[in-house]
């Protein structure tokens, strides 16, 4: 398992291990020692969570209140998805910035994003299958949403018909996020990164 940091810090590129022979293919995906040592602490895991999207939908901008905060590991087990980390964290030198990263069912890859980056993906294929771990339970009254389709973010989705909930669709820009007081403090966890 290699894990690389993206370019937002506390987001971390995974490509596990295949095993592959003629019956099938065996990947590690999650070994916590290979992690710890990469990212200098351990994944607490608290929930695992499954996403069924049709080609298409874009699920996201989600990040959790810091404290708790929740970190996620995330990959696509079937299909492909347009993987998006956004930077919302106020003091954070890379503030605003989105990095994306495709997952699907070929490269195996993975992602990690530490408590306070918002995430967002793009379903590829119909259907797409991603499945998240999380170091903390769900709890609605901490979760934030950011519209995934502010322009002052101008993230780069896929062509084509583009479909949302209407709770993301509804969600306030990061700058209506950021007068409301929503928005994650920067605290780096990773120095000289």
């Amino acid at each position: 398992m290699e894990i690389r940091p993206l370019t937002i810090d506390g987001a971390w590129l995974v490509t596990p291990r295949h095993h592959g022979d003629d019956p099938g293919l065996f990947l590690e995906w999650y070994q916590a020692e290979t992690f710890a040592a990469a990212v200098g602490r351990p994944f607490p895991l608290a929930q695992s969570n499954i996403s069924i999207s049709g080609r298409g939908v874009v699920r996201g901008i989600h990040l959790v209140d810091l404290p708790p905060g929740q970190d996620k590991y995330i990959t696509c087990v079937s299909g492909a998805v347009l993987d998006v980390v956004v930077d919302l964290r106020l003091g954070s030198p890379t503030f605003g910035r989105w990095e994306a990263v495709r997952l699907d069912d070929a490269n195996r890859h993975a992602v990690h994003l530490d408590a306070g980056l918002g995430h967002a993906f793009c379903a590829l294929t119909e259907p797409a299958t991603v499945v998240y771990l999380c170091s903390s339970p769900y709890d609605p009254a901490a979760e934030r949403t950011v519209n995934p389709m502010d322009p002052d973010l101008a993230i780069d989705w896929p062509e084509g018909p583009l479909r949302m909930s209407p709770r993301d669709a509804g969600a306030p820009s990061v700058a209506q996020a950021r007068q409301a007081g929503v928005l994650p403090a920067y605290v780096p966890r990773h120095p000289g990164r």
